[in-house]
């Protein structure tokens, strides 16, 4: 019998020293693993695995976030990650070691973090909070949107931001101050490059598209047509002579465009609306004819003469020697724009888009005055403007007077 508790007394000696040997020392700064012994208000009690030792998790070391409750975020028999802090003292009730597993989540992540900063990959989180210098962003760790890096568009209130979870880019980084700079502008380019790129490869001229007017110039009006902006000039609005663009456009309105020429290089594109729209010109001939009788207005008034109106997007140009049987010097003499008057149409010609008109053929040539017979043809010369008689009647009447 006392062999039996000899060998006893040796078996459970021999499975102190195993237990003894297999407890592993505990060093401040050391990941261990506890498992929870017991909730407390303030703070939960772990008994740190292969140790012997119990330790303690204040409940401001458990997250990173504010808690009222200490059991949404731990229950007992949970199996926690944990780094030790710091010693207790021996003598203190819960265990010997103050440990944390925010630090540890947070180390975790700033490694990440780092990890996706040097790759160059975006990061995702949610908008916590909105501030008076930017927004606040959840990774895991605090991080911050400076206003100017918030949108690549000017923003007033930045309160429809609270909430959202958005895609950052990661500025700057330094994990020992808990540094984290974000900017959402930064992915809003790149995403609109990204679709610009894609707009852009598929255009071609002569495209007939539908857009958006984005901006107002005195040049003209870009329109943008689902990711990147076209420039209508102001040739390019309407058949009728347009002075400003916003006469006749205004910013959000939906226009059709043709495409008139791509360049991949500069990534411009021209476009037109008037290349859209039936032009006033089309079966003018069955409109106007040689020798017809209209009532016009003057819409601009030039040195050689006056256009005049005589329909809608139909221009014909009253050369200064048609204005009157008297001699003008400049067609502001007896001439206003806005002016309603009446002329004969001296020339038609569709092909050019070009009509000769006169006011002084429908006035009684004064007695004084010889009478003068034309019966030479003439052509109607060229001009920057894009439309311009020259100098049409004036040198043939000009030598009949000296005959």
């Amino acid at each position: 019998m006392t062999d039996i508790k000899n060998i006893q007394m040796e078996n459970d000696k021999e499975s102190m020293l195993n237990a003894l040997e297999s407890v592993q020392d505990v060093k401040v700064g050391d990941i261990v693993q506890g498992e929870v012994l017991a909730l407390e208000e303030k703070q939960v009690i772990v008994s740190i695995l292969g140790t012997g030792v119990e330790g303690v998790v204040p409940a401001n070391e458990l997250t990173a976030f504010q808690v009222e409750d200490i059991s949404t975020v731990a229950t007992v028999g949970d199996i926690l990650d944990l780094v030790v802090i710091t010693t207790i003292g021996k003598d203190k009730e819960n265990g010997s070691y103050l440990l944390s597993k925010k630090r540890l989540d947070a180390k975790k992540i700033w490694e990440k973090i780092e990890a996706e900063y040097t790759a160059g990959t975006p990061v995702e989180g949610p908008v916590t909070e909105v501030v008076k210098g930017g927004l606040v962003v959840d990774l895991g760790v605090r991080g911050f949107v400076p206003a100017s890096m918030i949108s690549d568009q000017f923003v007033s209130d930045f309160s429809d931001y609270q909430g959202q979870t958005l895609s950052f880019k990661i500025m700057e980084i330094e994990p020992s101050e808990n540094r984290l700079i974000l900017s959402r502008k930064a992915i809003v380019q790149e995403e609109k490059a990204i679709k610009r790129q894609a707009v852009l490869d598929k255009l071609v001229a002569g495209d007939i598209l539908t857009g958006q007017v984005a901006r107002i110039t005195d040049f003209g009006a870009f329109v943008d047509l689902g990711g990147i902006d076209g420039l209508v000039h102001v040739s390019e609005i309407s058949h009728s002579h347009v002075s400003r663009p916003s006469d006749v456009l205004t910013v959000g309105d939906m226009v059709d465009v043709k495409v008139l020429g791509v360049d991949y290089d500069k990534k411009r594109i021209s476009l037109s609306i008037k290349e859209t729209q039936t032009g006033p010109w089309e079966g003018i001939q069955t409109k106007i004819s040689e020798g017809d009788v209209l009532t016009g207005v003057v819409k601009r008034l030039t040195s050689f003469g006056a256009f005049i109106e005589v329909a809608e997007g139909i221009e014909g140009l009253v050369h200064i020697s048609q204005i009157s049987h008297k001699h003008v010097v400049t067609p502001h003499e007896v001439l206003q724009e806005g002016q309603e008057v009446q002329v004969k149409v001296l020339e038609l010609n569709p092909a050019e888009r070009r009509i000769a008109l006169s006011i002084k053929a429908l006035e009684e040539q004064p007695a004084t005055e010889k009478e003068v017979v034309i019966e030479d043809t003439y052509e109607m010369p060229e001009e920057v403007t894009g439309f311009s008689l020259g100098d049409i009647l004036g040198d043939v009447l000009a030598k009949s007077q000296e005959d």
